[in-house]
């Protein structure tokens, strides 16, 4: 009898908890808070971001050490799956001299083991999740970075 009142206890406890959080999160919408979505709710299409021009004309230069290059030219219609990456056609081993490209990093053919591959790792296929194109743009949020060469 002790357990199942202790049981009806808890339960009690947790829904009010439910219902607490519940209103809290409804509450939230009517708020003023703003993100990078603007006030557009998750389960609708934000608003389409202003278009940056590209800066093709110089690489801009890297703000820390292990920075991952900036691509300093257009990638929209370039396909990275599965089973192709168009920016290897250029910058793989094999073609980069002859494309006049930068060479992938001697770091991308290693696996996660260390083991020394022939082609690009699997862990370092997709390049667009480290290197983005480069673009003169405003800061998303306000902060007070510096770069590493600046930071004297």
């Amino acid at each position: 009898m002790k357990s199942l009142r202790f049981a009806m206890a808890i339960s009690l406890v947790g829904a009010g908890i439910f219902m607490a959080l519940g209103q809290t999160g409804a509450n939230a919408q009517d708020t003023d808070v703003q993100s990078l979505r603007d006030r557009a709710a998750l389960d609708e299409a934000g608003p389409v971001p202003e278009l940056r021009k590209q800066s093709v004309d110089k690489k801009f230069s890297r703000a820390y050490r292990q920075q991952p290059p900036l691509i300093p030219h257009r990638i929209e219609k370039y396909q990275i799956n599965l089973k192709v990456n168009q920016c290897l056609r250029c910058h793989d081993w094999p073609y980069s001299n002859e494309e006049g490209a930068t060479k992938v990093s001697e770091t991308h053919y290693f696996n996660r083991n260390g083991v020394a591959l022939d082609r690009v790792s699997p862990t370092r296929w997709f390049c667009t999740q480290c290197h983005v194109p480069q673009a003169q743009a405003r800061a998303l949020v306000r902060n007070k970075f510096k770069s590493a060469v600046d930071a004297d």
